[in-house]
């Protein structure tokens, strides 16, 4: 898709704060990020009809807290707690709004209450059109066999057996055709909060900087230098390194975060340098220097980093 068609979504990009968790709803924003900001995140919603499923999830999509800090950082996106949002634009909506938003929902429900209507029908004319043939060829079978036991069965009089009525135009048929227009709506559950409610967040709404675990600066770091980060548990560390989008690209490293004085175990070293040489990636291990508390630490460089390869394997 070229630059011109896709859709860039408005900034600061809205990052919705529930439950402890940093949430994006919106794909513009997810493939925004994505492909400027190198900002993968992981997808937790599922399907309504597969809710088992596990291999291909979808929105909203969760973001580390290094991820969202970082974003903020840079002035893309900000942080709005949903449910305070969600109170302070309900006490602020008019009553004219709240009338003109459930007319279109109702709207809305009765299009599709109607669309179903229409195909439940159009099932339903399948279904006769076809017991309609079986049963006109059963009685052409028996009058070829049983000639003379008694008259020939109308044709008139096989689909009145079938159907009960006349099936002429405007008698059943039509009168089936007019009781498609639905009496009551569907309940319509809307995505999204806006409308009604704006889609600009309220200053009382917003939320400071997220609270990010030692290990931001090294990933500060690795993220300036181009590389795509995405939590490492299933290899035992804290971040997986990749060259590029992961969607393209296996990740190169195990990064694992160390305070600048702080002492590590010659094991934990070896475990990690085999662990990583076992599965084709390099162990990183990397920290920020210590800087005065009255000072602001630069996340890109004071950070060191270094690389451990097992090489007796």
């Amino acid at each position: 898709m070229s630059a011109s068609k896709q859709t860039l979504p408005k900034l600061p990009i809205q990052i919705s704060f529930v439950s402890g968790r940093y949430l994006l709803f919106s794909i513009d924003a997810v493939t925004y990020l994505r492909r400027e900001h190198n900002i993968c995140g992981v997808l937790i919603g599922t399907l309504p009809q597969i809710p088992q499923q596990n291999v291909f999830l979808g929105l909203p999509l969760e973001l580390m807290p290094e991820e969202a800090r970082l974003l903020v950082d840079k002035g893309v996106a900000c942080i709005v707690d949903e449910k305070r949002a969600h109170n302070v634009g309900m006490k602020t909506l008019m009553q004219e709004d709240r009338r003109r938003y459930l007319q279109d929902l109702e709207h809305e429900g009765f299009q599709a209450s109607r669309i179903q209507a229409e195909r439940k029908e159009q099932q339903r004319e399948e279904v006769l059109k076809n017991l309609q043939k079986k049963k006109g060829a059963k009685v052409k079978v028996a009058d070829t066999q049983t000639a003379a036991r008694g008259p020939v069965v109308a044709e008139e009089d096989v689909n009145t057996e079938i159907f009960g009525q006349d099936q002429r135009p405007g008698s059943a048929l039509a009168s089936s055709r007019a009781s498609i227009i639905p009496d009551t709506p569907f309940g319509i559950t809307p995505a999204t909060s806006y409308p009604p409610l704006p889609s600009q967040p309220h200053p009382e709404s917003l939320l400071p900087k997220p609270d990010v675990p030692a290990s931001y600066p090294l990933y500060a770091h690795l993220h300036s230098k181009g590389y795509f980060l995405a939590p490492g548990l299933r290899f035992g560390c804290q971040y997986l390194a990749y060259p590029g989008d992961s969607l393209r690209f296996h990740s190169h490293f195990l990064v694992v975060a160390a305070d600048w004085d702080e002492e590590i175990d010659l094991m934990d070293i070896i475990v990690g340098g085999r662990m990583g040489t076992g599965v084709k990636k390099g162990f990183l291990i990397g920290g920020a220097e210590k800087t005065p508390p009255t000072s602001e630490p630069d996340t890109n460089d004071s950070v060191r980093t270094f690389s451990i390869e097992w090489a007796g394997m």
